[in-house]
């Protein structure tokens, strides 16, 4: 049972005091957010990749690295990184070959009626009040577009300071590389001018 061995090796961390290295505030040290894809390979390699430590920044992770309403709890985890813990820039960062770019809706419905979590008629019902369950688990096609469009997100929400740079890049799951989608700064003095 994974849950077990968690325990069992939280136990093991704790008593050995292997939780010193990582000891930080809730600040983050770099004054950044980030927001970024939940794909398991960037776990580790996203922070070395930016050469990020414990308690340099606040990282939100989703599906697809994707911000899917202005008013959702990753645009809420923005503002509050911004206002509350002195995050002064955002950074969205995608990646290629992303899961959400070759999301199956449809699919993903069909497997939810497979396991009888809900029926054809809940399913019919959500659709009735408005929820468009295909738009919801929909990706997006292209990494770029997507991540552009998140950039507008959150550069024209009405809370976020538009001194702040909004910052878009891809990292290769493989290789950790980064590439610049979207300038922050330089998106600033266009605007500045």
């Amino acid at each position: 049972m994974l849950l077990q061995e968690i325990l069992k090796h939280n136990e093991q961390f704790v008593e050995n005091k292997e939780y010193v290295p990582y000891e930080a505030t809730k600040m983050p040290q770099k004054r950044m957010v980030i927001v970024s894809c939940m794909d398991a390979r960037l776990i580790e390699l996203l922070p070395k990749a930016l050469d990020l430590h414990n308690g340099d920044a606040k990282i939100l992770k989703t599906a697809g690295g994707t911000i899917t309403h202005p008013f959702g709890s990753i645009m809420r985890s923005i503002v509050t990184a911004v206002y509350e813990l002195n995050a002064e820039e955002i950074y969205v960062i995608g990646h290629h070959g992303c899961g959400m770019s070759q999301s199956n809706p449809k699919g993903t419905l069909q497997k939810i009626l497979d396991r009888g979590v809900a029926s054809q008629e809940i399913l019919s019902a959500l659709e009735y009040a408005g929820i468009d369950l295909h738009k919801w688990l929909f990706g997006f096609d292209n990494v770029i577009d997507s991540i552009k469009g998140n950039i507008e997100l959150v550069r024209n929400h009405p809370l976020i300071p538009k001194d702040i740079p909004v910052h878009g890049l891809t990292i290769a799951p493989d290789t950790g590389k980064l590439d610049v989608i979207v300038d922050g700064y330089k998106e600033l003095s266009l605007n500045v001018n």
